[in-house]
This record gives C-alpha cells, sequence and structure tokens, in this order.
C-alpha cells in the first residue's frame, strides 16, 4: 500500500502566504520561504506553492520566490499560478520545482495538458481542479475560483486523466478554509472514476478529518493551509494520529 501524503500548501499574494474562507477574506499567514523550511522539517511529505493572483493579474508564477522556496526543502515541491506554456514550465523546473499546477489554463486550452505531459512527463504534471456544488452538481470554477464554468467536475477529472495529467488537486470551494471536513463523498467518487492519485483540499480543521479524508474520501494525500500555518496540528501529531488509525503515512 502507497503511504498516504501530507501536503501544506502556500497560497501566495504580493511575496506573503494568505489564507481565507471560500477563497475570500484572505489573512495574513506568514512568510513563505521560512514557512516552507518549517514544513520540510516537521515532517511534510510534498509542498504545494500556489501564486493565488497570478492568473488574474494575467502574469507567471514569481521564479525569484520559487527559488528561494526550493533552496530550503528537500522534498518534492509543487508550483501553480498564471503557467500556459511549455516556457513557463520549463523556467519553473529550472528554478527548483519538481512538478506544476496547471488550473485556469488547462480548462481554456485542454491540449496544453497533452503538450506539457508530452514534453515533460505526466509524473510532473498536476491539474488543479476549484469546483463548488451547486443544486447537486460540481461545477468547475477559474481563477481563483471567481469565473464560474460549465464544466462538471466528474467530466473534467476523466478528460485530464485521458490527456496526461499524473495527479489531479480538487479543491471543494464550498468546504475552503471552513474546518469542517474535506469533500469526501466527491472525492470518493473521484477516486472511483481516474487511476491517478488524487490530493484532497478543502475543509481541513482536525486530526479526524484527515484520517476521514483518507479512509471515506480514499484521497491519497491531504492538503491543507491553516491549521498548518497557525500551528493548530503539528506535522508530526498529525502523522502519529494517522498511523493509530492503520493508515500507511512516513515519518
Amino acid at each position: 500500500m502507497l503511504a498516504k501524503r501530507i501536503i501544506p500548501c502556500l497560497d501566495i499574494k504580493n511575496g506573503r502566504t494568505v489564507k481565507g474562507v471560500n477563497f475570500v477574506n484572505l489573512i495574513d499567514a506568514g512568510d513563505p520561504v521560512e514557512l516552507a523550511k518549517q514544513y520540510a522539517i516537521e515532517g511534510a511529505d510534498e509542498l504545494v506553492f500556489l501564486d493565488i493572483s497570478a492568473t488574474l493579474e494575467g502574469r507567471a508564477t514569481t521564479l525569484e520566490m520559487v527559488l528561494r522556496v526550493a533552496e530550503q526543502v528537500n522534498i518534492p515541491f509543487t508550483v501553480g499560478g498564471g503557467i500556459s506554456s511549455v516556457e513557463d514550465v520549463d523556467a519553473l523546473l529550472k528554478h527548483g520545482a519538481d512538478k506544476i499546477s496547471i488550473n485556469s489554463s488547462a480548462v481554456k486550452n485542454p491540449d496544453l495538458i497533452n503538450e506539457l505531459s508530452n514534453k515533460f512527463g505526466s509524473q510532473c504534471i498536476v491539474v488543479a481542479i476549484d469546483a463548488k456544488q451547486i443544486d447537486n452538481d460540481w461545477i468547475v470554477h477559474l481563477a481563483g475560483g471567481t469565473i464560474p464554468t460549465e464544466i462538471r467536475l466528474f467530466d473534467w477529472a476523466k478528460e485530464v486523466e485521458k490527456r496526461g495529467a499524473g495527479e489531479i488537486l480538487f479543491t471543494s470551494m464550498n468546504h475552503d478554509g471552513t474546518k469542517n471536513g474535506f469533500a469526501n463523498e466527491a472525492l470518493a467518487k473521484l477516486s472511483n472514476i481516474v487511476n491517478i492519485p488524487i490530493i484532497a483540499s478543502g475543509g481541513a480543521g482536525t486530526k479526524q478529518h484527515f484520517v476521514d479524508t483518507f479512509i471515506e474520501g480514499k484521497a491519497d494525500a491531504a492538503l491543507a493551509a491553516s491549521v498548518f500555518h497557525f500551528g493548530e496540528i503539528p506535522i508530526k501529531v498529525l502523522k502519529e494520529e494517522l498511523r493509530n488509525n492503520n493508515i500507511e503515512v512516513r515519518i
């Protein structure tokens, strides 16, 4: 059985780590370089760095910040935000990213997934999907959750797998920042319909929520932000709790 992964997420805006609720009301959560270094020491399995305003502001991810984070960590490091070309990915990988995450650009140009997967290998292509449950249907949203589409979550997940994505990072906009638990029903359905790893995102508030998303949601990894940024759940303590629930993790 593959070990389940715990992934802190650094949402970056104006060079700082920020955190909000349901994608709005952002507050400062610290220096991304210092946080990244701390998480690597504490036993995080991977890190995700998302330049959350890059797409909205029509610019690429900040390469200098990526390099500074990469210099501090010895664990896999995924970068996303404003990535829309082979050149963008090439630059990020050269600046220390191990994987890249695409979201809005993949929806607007699905061929980009094929192109990046063919060029760099599916193992480093993560497709992030922000979706909101509206009238019992999960609808994909773009540009940091600000633009609804007509695309359904499960249809899109199947398509991105077919096009060469190596992983899916699914964030439930309904659960994001609420600390009420992950969208386990949707996660379990995703795990059943695709054969690539699913990273659960949105809703972590307690250690039990992580246990539930691995058991009920069948997630391969769980991503969280504020519970780690503000010291509410130490990673070491979380992994011990997972172990106690017979969930395989690296300690």
